[in-house]
């Protein structure tokens, strides 16, 4: 009954994340700089509202788009973080950022058009741009620091481009984009019949300057898409935001109802407790991120590795070119050799060749153990 499987289902694969965590999380005695999830617990006040909505019987549907005070809220919390004016009929709560993802794709892009991605880029974007119908079309960002910008995608415009993804700050590199070439990408794009999806899941972890986003000049082309993951260390809790123009939301929700309804009500009251209460929450977390990067980063010029040093999210994306092999034999090597788990580069598309993906969301002796195994292990190959 496989051949009954739709094509395009068939022709994706799991993330290459997950598939080389997945391949050896069992190893003893592994050290594993894999996932980005952080190693914070979700706050305490942020938890015991979930439990009050449990206890309070808050446990039934809501409306599909999320509760209205708990949309205000969202709505609120952008206004004062990232000076981006919406109202809550143009926010969608979701489950997670992966969703909001999922259904603004379904929403805007139809067979045969093209989406801009920047290479390299996380994973979780090509599998939903295909089951869609869409092309994806990678930009190599390697030259300019891991940073797209207007140069770079003018040349890629055509009739079929329907959207452009800003995957600021990144996974997999912690670059991020300024506002002078936010600006000049805004202004590239306004007026063309093109979206642009701006994932800022991580704009709580910035480490110089501030998070800016391009809804600011570009707001009737923009969808931006945000959570409660990696800012409040409340990734299970699968709580996302999507914030676009009412002429677009109206449409997305009607493909998020048929998914899911509505996001769960006692994330949502979580939620709620997480943008008011604690909208500061994610300073501690970034401080301590910050600190970690700082010493993550330093190791690894040490060693001679080249990495350019990121400005957001928790990772770092070294280079290892020099070694002369694939980022997966490389990878699997560190793996065997010195026990320690690395992401190889490849998984982040054709342009993270060559490079593989540390994070730092981890303990600082955590990471001093695993940086001081692939230090023996870069050592003993000089």
């Amino acid at each position: 009954m496989e051949h009954l499987i739709h094509s395009r289902v068939k022709n994706i694969e799991i993330s290459g994340i997950r598939k080389f965590f997945n391949m050896v999380a069992d190893r003893p005695g592994l050290i594993s700089l894999t996932i980005g999830q952080p190693d914070f617990p979700t706050p305490e006040h942020v938890k015991e509202a979930g439990k009050e909505a449990i206890t309070g019987n808050f446990t039934t549907y809501t409306h599909n788009a999320g509760f209205l005070e708990l949309r205000q809220a969202a709505c609120d919390f952008i206004r004062e973080k990232y000076g981006l004016d919406y109202q809550p009929d143009e926010v969608i709560t979701t489950v997670g950022a992966s969703e909001a993802l999922d259904i603004t794709f379904r929403t805007i892009l139809e067979e045969g058009t093209e989406v801009i991605l920047p290479g390299p880029v996380y994973p979780g974007y090509e599998p939903l741009i295909r089951l869609c119908g869409a092309k994806p079309v990678y930009i190599d960002t390697r030259p300019n620091g891991f940073r797209l910008s207007a140069e770079l995608i003018a040349p890629h415009l055509n009739e079929r481009t329907r959207c452009i993804v800003l995957p600021y700050p990144s996974n997999p590199t912690g670059a991020t984009l300024s506002e002078q070439e936010l600006r000049e990408i805004a202004a590239l794009v306004k007026g063309r019949p093109i979206w642009v999806v701006s994932d800022e899941i991580y704009s709580e972890l910035v480490y110089n300057g501030r998070h800016h986003s391009i809804a600011k000049w570009l707001r009737e082309q923009t969808i931006v898409i945000n959570g409660l993951s990696k800012s409040h260390s409340m990734t299970g809790w699968r709580v996302g935001f999507v914030f676009a123009p009412s002429f677009v939301t109206k449409h997305m929700l009607k493909v998020h109802q048929y998914s899911v309804s509505c996001t769960s009500s006692i994330s949502q009251k979580a939620a709620l407790a997480a943008l008011t209460a604690g909208k500061n929450d994610a300073e501690a977390m970034r401080l301590q991120y910050r600190e970690r990067m700082e010493y993550a980063y330093r190791r690894l010029i040490d060693m001679g590795l080249k990495v350019e040093k990121p400005n957001g999210a928790f990772y770092l994306f070294p280079s290892i070119a020099a070694f002369g092999q694939s980022s997966f034999d490389f990878a699997i090597d560190v793996v065997n050799k010195a026990g320690v788990a690395l992401v190889p580069g490849s998984a982040f598309s054709q342009y993270g060749e060559g490079h593989v993906r540390l994070s730092y969301a981890y303990s600082l002796n955590m990471l001093k153990e695993g940086l001081d195994r692939l230090e023996r292990y870069i050592k003993e190959r000089q």
